[in-house]
């Protein structure tokens, strides 16, 4: 084929191996944050008040337990991710009350005012 010749000093690469990597296991995640984030999302769909308190109390108590151990336990994440999501459907929950109350008073006055006019 062809008469090509490596040079005289030309040295064939030397077959490297990758150096091993050391991974350590991760921290174990809280319980009680992963109830939280569980709760918060089925507080959402499923158990739309329940859910919530339940997402409320135990992402407080996983913060908590979390600080507590000195970071040896993770799950902050989850525990801030269910305690959004309890608050947010509480305060969700509760805008819609009120907005509903003040539909019922304002229908019964409009009702009143309706029933007042004089129609020709």
């Amino acid at each position: 084929m062809s008469d090509y010749q490596p040079p005289a000093d030309y040295q064939a690469p030397v077959d490297y191996q990758p150096a091993p990597t050391f991974s350590q296991p991760g921290k174990p995640n809280s319980t009680l944050a992963i109830v939280s984030l569980v709760a918060g999302i089925l507080g959402w769909t499923f158990l739309p008040f329940l859910g919530s308190i339940a997402a409320i109390i135990t992402g407080h108590m996983a913060k908590n337990e979390i600080k507590k151990s000195a970071d040896t336990i993770g799950g902050n994440g989850m525990a801030t991710a269910g305690l959004i999501l309890g608050y947010l459907a509480i305060g969700l929950g509760l805008c819609l009350c009120l907005v509903f109350v003040i539909l019922i008073v304002t229908a019964g006055g409009l009702q009143e005012f309706l029933n007042s006019v004089n129609y020709y």
